[in-house]
């Protein structure tokens, strides 16, 4: 198996490039997640994120949100580097809720703590495994969010443009769409609210394998 040998710290430097295709793609997976917080009812709510990175989607709208005290939320991320700069951000904007997990985020232990979670983020992850293990993490956010809880989700527009069946993957699952960004926009930024009954989630299972976009696209040996 071809693994990515991205550096995925550098990587987040495009951010802080004004009008960026990631600070534009940041802008859009934040809105959903205002909108989902929003939306939810009274209460605790928890949070979970695939695949963090330097947490700027969740922190980013926690640090101002009024739910921002309602929020127990739980980050994993591989690379320490940024799960340490998540957790500064965290610490800056005094959000003590915000626990920061350094490990493998498709393994399923690290989210028992919080699953069913009333948001799920699962950003920078689908772009980044194969087709087959899109369907699979899909399925497994029937155990990870809570019903009536949101998945916003990230994929790349490139051709051939999986997020149509993507869409319908989640549907099928029990998920009713609440936004999707516009075909024409290079990233794609999707939210899907969960209408079923979560599963059990499943201990010691692996959700997905991370290849990196890098290695899925170049040719087979």
């Amino acid at each position: 198996m071809l693994v990515s040998e991205r550096d995925w710290y550098a990587w987040h430097t495009e951010y802080d490039q004004p009008g960026s295709r990631l600070a534009r793609r940041l802008d859009a997976v934040q809105e959903q997640i205002r909108v989902a917080l929003d939306a939810a009812a009274p209460g605790p709510l928890r949070v979970i994120s695939l695949c963090a990175g330097q947490g700027r989607d969740v922190i980013g709208v926690l640090a101002t949100h009024p739910r921002r005290r309602d929020v127990t939320a739980r980050l994993v991320e591989l690379d320490p580097r940024n799960a340490g700069v998540a957790r500064e951000l965290a610490a800056q904007h005094a959000l003590d809720r915000v626990e920061v997990v350094v490990g493998d985020a498709a393994l399923t232990d690290h989210y028992a703590p919080l699953a069913p979670a009333d948001l799920v983020i699962a950003c920078g992850i689908f772009g980044n495994i194969s087709d087959t293990d899109v369907e699979r993490t899909i399925e497994f956010t029937t155990q990870l969010c809570a019903e009536g809880g949101t998945v916003v989700w990230t994929r790349a527009r490139r051709e051939p443009d999986l997020v149509p069946q993507l869409c319908d993957w989640f549907t099928e699952r029990g998920f009713e769409q609440v936004w999707v960004s516009d075909p024409e926009v290079s990233f794609g930024v999707g939210a899907h609210r969960f209408t079923g009954t979560p599963s059990p989630l499943q201990p010691g299972a692996t959700i997905f394998t991370f290849i990196g976009s890098d290695r899925l696209s170049e040719p087979a040996n």
